[in-house]
């Protein structure tokens, strides 16, 4: 529907759209794009299962995986949220004028805070076991290992790289501009997350006043595996008709 879309280095972005199944069920067709973690994809089961959930209930959905991720063109040692908020901004612009909403899974949604911070066409914003705290991950998972001579997760199509540790150092945290947005804002943490710990989502909707919602899901880790993704899936498709029925 859109055509090749590629960032602004050349690099292509795999992607997959799918319109809704049944647009009347929610009145005009909305599309809700979808971001994936650090050493994911478009294709997490998580993913799928979530895009399936929102076609049916009249959300048109746009999954795709950041340069150097999956089929997506670019080096995987130079993925870092700072090139991955421009991914999502030529994404967005090849979307056009469209408002949408966004959902980001763990680093994908600390992509996704950076990007709604400065772009107004990312009208609703869902974080999934969302990262806020991109130093102190980077330390936690990676700061016994060498960049540029190991992997991430000892996977090999992974290496761990300067470049990303120095990016998620230099980010810090997405705390400060998470404090600058006005969108209506959901997330979801299962409490059973032993990648990112449920209190980073806890303390972004603790002291707010803004529309920012928080759901739980018990014994859900990192991934939403096996009946946590349904629930998941779930719990978005509903407040997503809330903030329909809202405009």
């Amino acid at each position: 529907m859109f055509g090749e879309i590629n960032n602004s280095d050349g690099e292509r972005l795999d992607y997959s759209f799918a319109a809704a199944s049944d647009s009347n069920a929610a009145g005009e067709e909305h599309l809700v794009v979808i971001g994936h973690g650090v050493t994911a994809n478009k294709d997490r089961e998580w993913a799928t299962t979530l895009a399936a959930a929102l076609n049916k209930s009249g959300f048109a959905t746009l999954r795709f995986s950041f340069s150097g991720n999956g089929e997506s063109q670019g080096d995987f040692r130079l993925s870092c949220p700072s090139k991955e908020v421009t991914d999502l901004e030529s994404v967005l612009a090849a979307i056009g004028s469209q408002q949408v909403t966004y959902v980001g899974h763990s680093m994908g949604a600390a992509v996704g805070v950076l990007a709604a911070s400065r772009n107004p066409s990312i009208v609703n914003l869902v974080s999934l076991a969302g990262m806020v705290e991109t130093a102190d991950f980077a330390q936690r998972k990676f700061g016994d290992q060498q960049p540029d001579a190991s992997l991430m997760w000892e996977k090999p199509e992974c290496p761990l790289s300067q470049h990303f540790m120095d990016d998620m150092a230099a980010i810090g945290s997405a705390a400060p501009f998470a404090e600058i947005l006005q969108q209506p804002w959901l997330l979801v943490h299962g409490d059973a997350d032993t990648v990112v710990p449920l209190v980073e989502s806890q303390r972004i909707t603790a002291d707010s006043t803004l529309p920012r919602v928080l759901v739980t899901i018990e014994g859900a880790d990192h991934v939403f595996s096996d009946q946590a993704s349904p629930v998941m899936a779930e719990a978005v498709v509903h407040w997503l008709q809330q903030q329909r029925c809202q405009v």
